[in-house]
């Protein structure tokens, strides 16, 4: 399996590569919301770890950071994200591996993929952007992403498969509030933090 999540997560690099997406940075650099928000994800990642409690599972937030940043630029800044992780957490490189796989690349993918969706089927509104992307595709996301885990990977000692099931859905809408409401106060404070949002396509036109 491990050999399958280091395919996955060469071919989401190697994507992302492609596109080049260092190019939509003014000369400014990012805004520094973005390069905060990975800074935090290591902690939330190796939550379990450093609580010592399997059953504290870890939120992914890169969900959020695929909505700051685009998906490309998401995809390249997991990458420190799942070291610094690993390392912290003395997860050794396969465990790093599977936690960039489960908690990074796949809830964005997913995610984008879903916003993708909700831009072609659904009025293109304020509000289908934060409860939509924002929300409801964060929470669907990290629910996916955390089910195809559970079923790929043993579940750890002390749980079993109904807890940990249960726990990381509680985690992924956990991340869904957390997103939702920062993807809220961005849309309406600093639209620019988000790469993913235009007022020209989500205003209502006057």
């Amino acid at each position: 399996m491990v050999w399958l999540e280091a395919l996955f997560a060469f071919v989401a690099v190697a994507a992302a590569l492609a596109m080049r997406p260092w190019r939509g940075v003014g000369p400014g650099g990012p805004p520094w919301p973005w390069l905060a928000w990975a800074a935090v994800l290591p902690v939330m990642w190796g939550a379990d770890r450093y609580a010592e409690s399997a059953v504290a599972q870890p939120l992914s937030g890169a969900c959020l950071l695929m909505l700051m940043m685009g998906w490309p630029l998401a995809v390249l800044a997991l990458l420190p994200v799942a070291l610094v992780t690993a390392l912290a957490g003395d997860l050794g490189a396969q465990a790093g591996i599977e936690r960039l796989v489960w908690l990074g690349l796949v809830p964005a993918t997913l995610a984008m993929g879903l916003g993708a969706a909700l831009r072609r089927w659904l009025p293109q509104h304020l509000f289908v952007y934060i409860l939509g992307r924002g929300f409801f595709a964060t929470a669907i996301a990290g629910a996916l992403a955390g089910t195809l885990a559970a079923l790929l990977h043993p579940t750890p000692g002390g749980l079993g498969d109904d807890d940990l099931a249960l726990a990381r859905w509680l985690a992924a809408w956990g991340d869904a509030w957390l997103a939702g409401i920062l993807v809220a106060i961005f849309v309406a404070f600093r639209p620019e933090w988000l790469a993913t949002y235009t007022d020209r396509l989500y205003l209502p036109k006057s």
